[in-house]
């Protein structure tokens, strides 16, 4: 088999493998499709995703899905204002062995998992936000000196509550930066939650089967990196990730008017890794320009910040960021 046969052989089982996980969540989730599309590409692209919208849309229930769908180790935060640092990585604790002598031993903590639900991260004091940036970027812990290295995979997807916000406390930039994507999770359709009703209130239990492991997930995540992205696709997204940035060398008028602090260099890469996923669903083996544009919203949402003239005409980061994936261009001039 020629190596074209052979990628184009692995773009389709990726895809045929993408889709036995998808439908299985569909089982139990209803609708949210590009939602779930979100969570896996995430995952696909060893990142962690930041789930946002108002109570009982299903956020919890996906990432629960996603745990009994996949067979890794799965743990749950609820986030409050009194956690502490050690709830969430672990402590040291003195233990007595056989012979009566004691000694300090470390106690894992819940991040000790492959996938992490860190619910209503918000509500917790920046200290504990903070205990979570090296988990999330380097897969290790550390603590009294020692260093603890994460069962790969390792997946953290948290969950924001936008309209409640006394006793929260905003994640600092610093720590949405870590976040792949930020989806914004919307209420259902007329007929999504019929079925929704329907599926809970009449005692039926849906079947949920095992579907992917670790070793397979950390294939797959190879795979998506060995994706060819050519260069004038490449220029592109780094053009559109430029354009967030004010009063910079190919800013647009809406970027100057609006945004007070652009996107960081991990947008570029974000957008890169996110839309080799995409490609690879196509049955492709390179990315295309409209794979880029398909992950442009979640993979730029929360690196753009709007300064006090956009908050005074409401204006919202996905219009601003709507009308820069309009005005550049696919070709560079």
């Amino acid at each position: 088999m020629s190596t074209v046969e052979t990628m184009q052989a692995d773009a389709e089982e990726f895809r045929n493998r993408y889709g036995a996980v998808r439908e299985m969540i569909g089982r139990v989730i209803v609708g949210h499709t590009d939602i779930v599309d979100g969570v896996l590409t995430a995952m696909l692209c060893r990142g962690h995703c930041l789930l946002e919208g108002v109570p009982g849309l299903g956020k919890t229930m996906l990432v629960r899905t996603l745990a009994e769908v996949l067979e890794l180790q799965f743990s749950r935060i609820q986030f409050t204002p009194d956690l502490m640092p050690a709830d969430i990585l672990g402590t040291n604790m003195i233990v007595e062995d056989e012979s009566g002598r004691r000694k300090f031993e470390f106690q894992k903590g819940p991040v000790f998992t492959q996938i992490l639900l860190a619910d209503e991260i918000n509500r917790a004091t920046p200290k504990t936000q903070s205990a979570m940036l090296e988990t999330m970027q380097e897969g290790t812990v550390t603590a009294a000196g020692t260093r603890f290295e994460l069962s790969q995979p390792f997946f953290v997807l948290a969950t924001q509550n936008p309209i409640e916000q006394e006793g929260t406390y905003p994640l600092p930039e610093a720590q949405m930066d870590r976040f792949l994507f930020k989806l914004v999770v919307g209420y259902s359709s007329r007929e999504e939650l019929g079925t929704i009703v329907d599926r809970t209130t009449r005692g039926e239990q849906p079947s949920i089967e095992k579907v992917m492991n670790g070793d397979e997930i950390l294939r797959w995540q190879k795979l998506v990196r060995d994706v060819i992205l050519a260069p004038h696709v490449q220029d592109y997204l780094v053009r559109l990730t430029m354009a967030t940035h004010p009063q910079g060398a190919h800013s647009v008028p809406i970027t100057n008017e609006y945004v007070r602090w652009g996107s960081s260099p991990r947008g570029a890469q974000t957008l890169a890794l996110t839309a080799k996923v995409r490609a690879l669903l196509d049955g492709r083996f390179n990315v295309s320009f409209e794979d880029v544009r398909r992950v442009f919203l979640p993979a730029m949402r929360h690196r753009v910040l709007l300064n006090f003239e956009a908050q005074a005409e409401g204006i919202e980061t996905d219009q601003v960021l709507l009308d820069i994936l309009e005005k550049v261009p696919e070709k560079a001039e």
